[in-house]
């Protein structure tokens, strides 16, 4: 990372849990602060099933990676990356085809610390530090145009992002705004965290502590993001039981995730 892309260490705020962090706290990771490590704890208490979840839902973007490059996609924009946790989406891409091509895009800067692994590996990889809500600055950043060439399909990842924006912010806006700039053939990715399962408003109250809210939606809400693609069979389902290669891990059924793969035809 150079100086240009405009942020350091000093900007990384750790007076307030963040969700990316929260999340590789969960998953066993050690890029996380004491603040993160109690709001971990705190949302294991009121949802003893979350590190499931979580894994399950990284299981699931193993799948749809997997999926979506054996497809013939060479090109992924991942948005809301966070922390990388081995395999990382180039590692699991590279595994079919060492020629895709990888932009990650986060809003947190401690993302920047790992840049280096990142771009470890062979093929193109960027990281770059920018926003969802923000979408045209995301697709029109010099970074992920020198990574991504939107005249061929890419493969869109918004796996566990958006139910950290609110309404308010316009999240299905953000995410036709994405489609928008995308050519026919590409993908969208996605996972989203919902209550339909379980009562989740304890989970909700931890992350009123966090740099973002945890905003859950129905089934209808999350296929409402999926507006101008093609839901690929199974179509939207719980994350276990999207396309499974394993037998589906303990308490699925109170998994509170949806995931889907969709293509856009035109």
């Amino acid at each position: 990372m150079g100086q240009d892309d405009g942020f350091g260490v000093r900007e990384i705020d750790t007076s307030r849990p963040h969700p990316a962090r929260i999340y590789d706290y969960l998953l066993g990771g050690k890029d996380n602060y004491e603040v993160d490590r109690r709001a971990g704890d705190e949302l294991a208490a009121a949802a003893p099933e979350v590190r499931i979840g979580l894994q399950a839902n990284r299981a699931f973007l193993r799948r749809a990676v997997r999926y979506v490059v054996g497809s013939g996609v060479r090109q992924i924009l991942d948005i809301g990356t966070g922390l990388p946790t081995s395999p990382n989406v180039h590692e699991i891409a590279h595994e079919l085809a060492p020629d895709v091509r990888v932009a990650y895009v986060d809003n947190d800067p401690i993302v920047a610390a790992h840049a280096n692994a990142l771009l470890s590996s062979s093929g193109v990889t960027s990281v770059v530090l920018a926003d969802v809500r923000d979408p045209l600055a995301v697709v029109n950043h010099p970074k992920v145009r020198g990574a991504i060439d939107f005249d061929r399909p890419v493969a869109l990842l918004l796996v566990a992002v958006l139910h950290f924006l609110t309404d308010a912010e316009k999240p299905a806006q953000a995410v036709a705004a994405l489609r928008d700039a995308l050519p026919a053939g590409s993908c969208l990715v996605l996972s989203h965290a919902t209550g339909d399962f379980a009562d989740r408003s304890a989970a909700q109250a931890v992350y009123t502590k966090a740099t973002a809210t945890l905003n859950l939606r129905s089934r209808a809400e999350v296929e409402r993001f999926f507006d101008g693609f093609e839901l690929v069979d199974p179509g939207l389902a719980q994350v276990p039981f999207w396309r499974p290669d394993s037998p589906p891990p303990p308490r699925s059924a109170e998994i509170g995730f949806y995931g889907g793969v969709a293509r856009k035809s035109a």
